[in-house]
């Protein structure tokens, strides 16, 4: 009977096993189907919104849209070179005004801030900002820069697109640098590095990969904002590359070409947002893949 009683004991835990195995390979099986489904959810509006940009404005691109600048109402023909100069300068002025600002935000935070009073108000003051409609920030940058300046300027889109970075490049690289083991702070001083040496030369490169995503997510969110440059650049049908002068934009001319009543301008509208749209994802692989190889030869 004992042996009889061991060899069902033996059986049912074998069982078990089995079923116990079953469950995790249906429950790993379950998580894994919802993480790609998640994936495609995240991805397909993406591609959607490609393909039908490529179908609808794909048609309409030729060298004279890179190369000419708007027709006037009524003729037929031009392009968007202009605009698409303008976007390039406001962007550079932009990320020359939002990216080292966030950056030394983020880093005061992570790094010298913690704890203060002054830190928890700079915190504070990037989420609101952050959440602050581009509408509202366009009339702001008006009222601060154009209306003492007396007339529109590429210089003043920059500076709304600018600021509209800081609040993003700054929690970004805020989060990134707290991610950074503290271990390497402490093997830094222990060297006797000083703390700003030491959070520039290990801690920032560090997290510099991060930082630089937080950078390009701030870029690609300013890179198609309309509202904020109808009060400051306003836009221009001349090529224009001063900064104290108004400046076309792709987002302008496609915001201007689409509410018109004219069919050619709505199928130069949609072969612009299919431009701007391949620039962004352009401009953003290309920083990236600099950065990786930079990391990776670093690393080396």
């Amino acid at each position: 009977m004992r042996y009889g009683d061991q060899r069902v004991g033996e059986y049912k835990l074998t069982t078990e096993h089995k079923m116990r195995a079953r469950i995790r390979a249906l429950t790993d099986g379950a998580a894994t189907g919802l993480a790609v489904l998640s994936t495609l959810l995240v991805v397909a509006p993406l591609v959607a919104i490609f393909v039908y940009l490529v179908y609808k404005g794909a048609s309409s691109l030729s060298w004279a849209f890179f190369t000419k600048n708007p027709a006037p109402v009524g003729e037929a023909g031009g392009g968007m070179a202009n605009a698409i100069l303008g976007s390039g300068i406001l962007l550079g002025v932009g990320s020359l005004i939002g990216v080292p600002v966030g950056i030394s935000g983020g880093i005061f935070l992570a790094e010298f801030g913690r704890g203060t009073k002054l830190a928890n108000a700079v915190r504070f003051t990037a989420d609101v900002l952050n959440g602050v409609p581009s509408i509202v920030m366009g009339i702001a940058v008006y009222s601060l820069i154009v209306v003492p300046q007396r007339h529109f300027s590429a210089f003043s889109g920059g500076v709304a697109l600018g600021i509209m970075m800081i609040p993003t490049v700054c929690r970004t690289t805020e989060e990134m640098l707290l991610m950074v083991p503290h271990a390497v702070r402490e093997a830094a001083l222990a060297l006797g590095v000083p703390n700003w040496r030491s959070v520039l030369s290990i801690t920032v490169k560090t997290a510099s990969p991060g930082i630089i995503t937080g950078a390009m997510l701030a870029f690609a969110r300013v890179a198609g904002e309309t509202a904020p440059l109808i009060f400051t650049a306003f836009g221009s049908p001349n090529w224009s590359v001063a900064l104290n002068e108004p400046i076309a934009a792709l987002p302008l001319q496609i915001y201007v070409y689409a509410i018109s009543p004219y069919d050619e301008w709505h199928r130069l509208a949609w072969a612009g947002a299919l431009v701007l749209i391949v620039l962004i994802v352009l401009a953003v692989s290309l920083v990236r893949y600099v950065t990786s190889r930079g990391v990776l030869k670093g690393a080396s």
